[in-house]
Protein backbone atom coordinates (compact mmCIF):
# COMPACT_ATOMS: atom_id res chain seq x y z
CA UNK A 1 0.00 0.00 0.00
CA UNK A 2 1.59 3.27 -1.04
CA UNK A 3 0.58 6.34 1.09
CA UNK A 4 -0.60 9.43 -1.20
CA UNK A 5 1.02 12.88 0.03
CA UNK A 6 -1.13 15.32 1.54
CA UNK A 7 -1.87 18.28 -0.03
CA UNK A 8 0.88 21.10 0.12
CA UNK A 9 0.17 24.08 1.96
CA UNK A 10 0.74 27.44 0.18
CA UNK A 11 1.65 30.46 2.41
CA UNK A 12 1.11 33.82 0.80
CA UNK A 13 1.62 36.92 2.30
CA UNK A 14 0.12 40.37 1.65
CA UNK A 15 1.83 43.87 4.07
CA UNK A 16 0.60 46.55 5.20
CA UNK A 17 1.44 49.24 7.59
CA UNK A 18 1.65 47.52 10.85
CA UNK A 19 0.19 44.32 10.19
CA UNK A 20 0.74 40.92 7.87
CA UNK A 21 -1.98 38.82 6.11
CA UNK A 22 -0.72 35.28 5.92
CA UNK A 23 -3.31 32.99 3.49
CA UNK A 24 -3.30 29.47 3.81
CA UNK A 25 -4.12 26.96 1.33
CA UNK A 26 -4.13 23.37 1.41
CA UNK A 27 -3.60 21.24 4.96
CA UNK A 28 -2.25 21.79 7.90
CA UNK A 29 -0.62 19.00 9.01
CA UNK A 30 2.04 16.85 10.62
CA UNK A 31 3.80 17.58 7.46
CA UNK A 32 3.10 20.81 6.39
CA UNK A 33 2.56 22.57 10.22
CA UNK A 34 5.97 23.71 10.67
CA UNK A 35 6.53 25.41 7.28
CA UNK A 36 3.79 27.86 8.88
CA UNK A 37 6.11 28.04 12.24
CA UNK A 38 8.98 28.96 10.20
CA UNK A 39 7.09 31.86 8.02
CA UNK A 40 4.93 33.44 10.76
CA UNK A 41 8.71 33.25 12.61
CA UNK A 42 10.12 34.96 9.75
CA UNK A 43 7.60 37.68 9.38
CA UNK A 44 8.02 38.06 13.16
CA UNK A 45 11.49 38.66 12.98
CA UNK A 46 11.67 41.07 9.69
CA UNK A 47 8.84 43.71 10.91
CA UNK A 48 9.57 45.01 14.59
CA UNK A 49 6.85 47.57 13.80
CA UNK A 50 4.64 45.02 13.56
CA UNK A 51 1.28 45.22 15.14
CA UNK A 52 -1.23 42.26 13.71
CA UNK A 53 -0.15 38.69 12.38
CA UNK A 54 -3.49 37.47 9.96
CA UNK A 55 -4.12 33.99 9.19
CA UNK A 56 -6.33 33.99 6.29
CA UNK A 57 -7.69 30.43 7.06
CA UNK A 58 -10.45 30.56 4.33
CA UNK A 59 -8.53 27.75 2.00
CA UNK A 60 -7.77 25.75 4.50
CA UNK A 61 -9.08 22.16 4.06
CA UNK A 62 -7.75 20.84 6.91
CA UNK A 63 -5.99 20.47 10.42
CA UNK A 64 -4.86 17.74 12.55
CA UNK A 65 -3.41 18.11 16.03
CA UNK A 66 -0.05 19.41 14.73
CA UNK A 67 -1.89 22.20 12.96
CA UNK A 68 -3.51 23.08 16.17
CA UNK A 69 -0.07 23.22 17.95
CA UNK A 70 1.22 25.15 14.87
CA UNK A 71 -1.18 27.63 15.80
CA UNK A 72 -0.33 27.60 19.98
CA UNK A 73 3.47 27.99 18.88
CA UNK A 74 2.73 31.22 16.17
CA UNK A 75 0.55 32.47 19.04
CA UNK A 76 3.42 32.18 21.65
CA UNK A 77 5.49 33.65 19.47
CA UNK A 78 3.76 36.84 18.23
CA UNK A 79 2.96 37.24 22.16
CA UNK A 80 6.20 37.22 22.98
CA UNK A 81 6.40 40.32 20.41
CA UNK A 82 3.54 42.31 21.71
CA UNK A 83 1.98 41.21 18.16
CA UNK A 84 -1.84 40.26 18.18
CA UNK A 85 -2.56 36.87 16.23
CA UNK A 86 -5.98 36.95 14.37
CA UNK A 87 -7.71 34.05 12.86
CA UNK A 88 -9.77 35.25 9.72
CA UNK A 89 -12.37 33.51 7.91
CA UNK A 90 -11.81 30.40 9.44
CA UNK A 91 -14.05 27.38 7.78
CA UNK A 92 -16.73 25.91 10.09
CA UNK A 93 -14.39 22.72 11.04
CA UNK A 94 -11.71 25.21 12.44
CA UNK A 95 -13.96 27.22 14.50
CA UNK A 96 -14.94 23.79 16.04
CA UNK A 97 -11.39 22.55 16.10
CA UNK A 98 -10.51 25.93 18.49
CA UNK A 99 -13.58 25.78 20.89
CA UNK A 100 -13.56 22.03 21.44
CA UNK A 101 -9.90 22.47 22.79
CA UNK A 102 -10.47 26.04 24.61
CA UNK A 103 -8.25 28.04 22.00
CA UNK A 104 -10.64 30.24 20.25
CA UNK A 105 -9.93 33.09 23.00
CA UNK A 106 -6.21 33.14 22.34
CA UNK A 107 -7.13 34.29 18.49
CA UNK A 108 -8.47 37.97 17.65
CA UNK A 109 -11.40 37.06 15.75
CA UNK A 110 -13.06 38.96 13.15
CA UNK A 111 -16.34 38.42 14.92
CA UNK A 112 -14.66 40.22 17.63
CA UNK A 113 -14.85 43.52 16.30
CA UNK A 114 -18.60 43.96 15.13
CA UNK A 115 -20.70 45.96 16.46
CA UNK A 116 -22.53 45.99 19.52
CA UNK A 117 -25.51 44.72 18.77
CA UNK A 118 -28.63 47.32 18.47
CA UNK A 119 -31.77 48.19 20.59
CA UNK A 120 -33.72 46.22 18.68
CA UNK A 121 -31.74 42.67 18.91
CA UNK A 122 -32.19 40.06 21.33
CA UNK A 123 -29.51 39.14 23.55
CA UNK A 124 -28.64 35.35 22.82
CA UNK A 125 -30.59 32.40 24.66
CA UNK A 126 -28.84 31.67 28.43
CA UNK A 127 -26.86 28.57 27.09
CA UNK A 128 -24.99 30.36 24.16
CA UNK A 129 -23.65 33.12 26.12
CA UNK A 130 -20.12 33.50 27.01
CA UNK A 131 -19.88 31.84 30.82
CA UNK A 132 -17.63 34.20 33.35
CA UNK A 133 -14.44 32.33 32.59
CA UNK A 134 -14.54 32.87 29.31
Amino acid sequence: MTALPSPLLTVTAEEGRGWVRLRLTGDLDYDTSHELVVRAGDWLALRPDLRDLRLGCAELSLCDSMGVSALLQIHRDAAAQGVALHVEDAPPFLDRIMRITGIHHLFARQEDHRPARGAGEAAPPPDQRPSPSS
